[in-house]
């Protein structure tokens, strides 16, 4: 009945979002608005994290399996796509660099503050 709960709170913080989405005509997806519901509330302390925790837990473990229809979907435009497969990975690889590179330095940045906090 737990799990039940925890997935009621999400679900319902999910279709917040939405309804949102829906009565504020920008292009911002439902999910974003939601995500940044879900964050406000747990940051402000409405909503404890052991409210959602485990729920939360098994959807990122069972994520990749989203991925499928995405792929999927890949696969069967694949053919179209091809003509603008080099203009593509040269621009995929610089970003996935730059993106590892400052997911890096906000870490190291993150945790010399944590470190500097704790002494």
């Amino acid at each position: 009945m737990k799990y039940v709960k925890q997935f009621a709170i999400i679900m319902g913080i999910t279709c917040l979002g939405e309804f949102i989405n829906y009565m504020i005509p920008l292009p911002i997806p439902g999910s974003i608005y939601g995500m940044v519901i879900l964050f406000v509330l747990l940051v402000s302390g409405i909503l404890k994290l052991e409210q959602v925790e485990e729920t939360g837990d098994f959807l990122v473990s069972i994520m990749p399996v989203t991925f499928i229809p995405a792929a999927v979907g890949i696969v069967d435009v694949f053919a179209e796509a091809r003509t603008m497969l080099w203009p593509i990975l040269i621009a995929l690889f610089p970003i996935t660099f730059l993106v590892m590179i400052l997911s890096g330095k906000v870490t190291e940045y993150l945790a010399e503050r944590k470190k500097d906090k704790n002494e």
